[in-house]
């Protein structure tokens, strides 16, 4: 199994604003797993790794504290700064970056497009194909990541 440094990395996070003297930032975390604000979690960014010293839930981001940035012109300097960190391996996730480029079949076994994007949607997210057609999430039962998507979907979808 490959270490952390040499799986492929997602973007989590951005770090948006210092917050108060001390260094600690103001994280907006993209991902629903918080697992990746737990303590000793190593993030990737195009300044090098970052560790996670402490964080605490603030309205809808987190309030971090990394082990690189000490004061407040520390933080100040990170702005922007995306972060990134190794995929989670878990068997019931279905990944962002596995469904573009993949074809889609609906239940009769006919092709109905290509992902050409994934639009974020509170209720679910939605597939994009190639020749406009929109797909929920909810309607996926298989992926084969960046080549096949099978979906059952409700009878009129498709017209």
């Amino acid at each position: 199994m490959p270490s952390a440094d040499e799986r492929p990395t997602l973007e989590v996070g951005r770090i948006i604003k210092a917050h108060g003297l001390k260094g600690q930032v103001l994280v907006d975390l993209w991902t629903d797993r918080d697992e990746r604000m737990a303590v000793g979690t190593e993030l990737f960014s195009e300044r090098g790794p970052l560790v996670v010293e402490a964080a605490a839930a603030h309205q809808h981001r987190f309030i971090v504290t990394f082990n690189l940035i000490r004061t407040r012109e520390d933080a100040d300097r990170w702005r922007g700064v995306v972060l990134s960190a190794p995929r989670i391996d878990d068997d019931d996730v279905i990944w962002i970056d596995q469904l573009f480029g993949a074809e889609v079949f609906d239940e009769s076994g006919v092709r109905r497009g290509v992902v050409v994007d994934v639009e974020s949607n509170p209720a679910s997210d939605i597939l994009v194909l190639d020749n406009g057609a929109l797909v929920p999430l909810t309607f996926v039962t298989n992926v084969e990541a960046n080549t096949r998507i099978d979906v059952d979907v409700p009878d009129g979808l498709f017209e």
